[in-house]
């Protein structure tokens, strides 16, 4: 799932990582936004909150809005840092990186965040922002720009794409790669969706430590590579 790249990399695999990282992104973005009220999966809005508050000469608030953008900005850039300078190391091992530094944010959130989510929320706000900018960049490079998990708006518009065309491609094998595509699209978008319902109902009771769930999942599926791939090399033996 994120061993794989190249050509080694298959339809299955994206699949795989597009409903983990999805589930994580929709937990991340109900959970940020009951407990700080701020959007922690994408930076769309922000701009036009952004430009609001410059009209409003509240320039305080706009800097606010800004880093947050910034962050998000930052999670990507960090990631793909990270993908660039182990690809040139040891290349089975590209993407784990990423994948823990984002584990242990959300972890550390998880743990931490109870404590300073009343008078330091906009911190809270940056860590997930930027976990959430290293997850769209790590699933964009690793899926070769196929998947993206951290917001909607794009894979509505592709599947409306998609969908239409249905109605004017004969060819089977163009049928056939577009519902694979739509497929895909449609899975992301259902485990954003139960992401967020697991994330409302947990922080009822848990608060910002529902964050922990996506944390184990982060590593669940980092220790579900290492085991296959032990599994595989033990029966080529």
């Amino acid at each position: 799932m994120f061993s794989h790249v190249g050509k080694a990399r298959t339809a299955r695999h994206n699949f795989a990582i597009a409903i983990l990282l999805s589930f994580v992104a929709g937990l991340v973005n109900v959970v940020g936004f009951f407990t700080i009220k701020v959007l922690t999966t994408n930076v769309t809005g922000h701009f036009a909150f952004f430009i609001d508050e410059v009209f409003k000469l509240n320039f305080y608030g706009a800097l606010h809005l800004a880093l947050y953008v910034l962050a998000f900005f930052l999670g990507a850039f960090t990631a793909n840092l990270l993908v660039e300078t182990s690809s040139r190391i040891r290349e089975t091992e590209t993407y784990i990186y990423p994948v823990l530094a984002e584990a242990c944010i959300l972890g550390i959130m998880a743990f931490s965040g109870f404590f300073i989510s009343q008078e330091h929320a906009e911190f809270i706000a940056f860590s997930l922002l930027f976990a959430m900018g290293m997850q769209n960049s790590l699933v964009t490079s690793i899926s070769n720009n196929i998947v993206r998990t951290t917001h909607l708006t794009g894979l509505f518009t592709d599947m409306g794409i998609e969908c239409s065309q249905l109605f004017f491609y004969r060819d089977p094998e163009r049928r056939r790669q577009l519902l694979k595509s739509i497929r895909l699209r449609f899975a992301i978008i259902l485990f954003f969706f139960i992401g967020g319902v697991c994330g409302a109902v947990m922080h009822t009771n848990f608060g910002l430590r529902s964050l922990l769930l996506g944390s184990v999942l982060l590593l669940g599926g980092l220790l579900y590579d290492y085991l296959k791939i032990k599994f595989l090399l033990v029966l080529k033996k």
